[in-house]
């Protein structure tokens, strides 16, 4: 059976994977590899990749800032225009931005979002945190 969603897009998984037995590159499709395009926009510095020097949200930037009102929405908006950008197979309809825990300072970053070629529906919750590096 042919599949017919794989006009959204095959790429390679990230990290990079091979299988053992026959070497090959395990690859991501349709509506996974959006996702996995997503998690990569989200987690690359701008300035990172030398072929695209401006792709990526640089939220590393913002670890230490206090969490109010206008951090959120600055925060909300680096992710528009990251995915305006550098994502044209989705429309975003919503970025909501809440704290998981207080004390731990994780924002629970969750976008909704519209598959412009069939019209569907999703959502991503990208967890924005850092952990402690002792175990390193």
């Amino acid at each position: 059976m042919e599949n017919k969603e794989a006009f959204l897009g095959t790429g390679w998984s990230f990290p990079p994977e091979f299988k053992k037995n026959n070497k090959a590159v395990v690859m991501t499709s349709d509506e996974a590899d959006i996702k996995s395009s997503l998690e990569i926009l989200l987690s690359t510095k701008i300035g990172e990749r030398i072929m695209l020097p401006r792709y990526g949200c640089n939220m590393d930037e913002l670890l230490f800032e206090t969490l109010d009102r206008t951090l959120k929405t600055y925060v909300s908006e680096l992710i528009k225009t990251a995915i305006l950008y550098y994502e044209p197979r989705i429309d975003v309809e919503k970025i909501d931005i809440t704290q998981s825990d207080d004390l731990e300072g994780e924002l629970l970053v969750i976008i909704d979002y519209k598959i412009r070629s069939t019209n569907s529906r999703s959502n991503l919750v990208y967890p924005f945190y850092k952990e402690e590096g002792t175990n390193v």
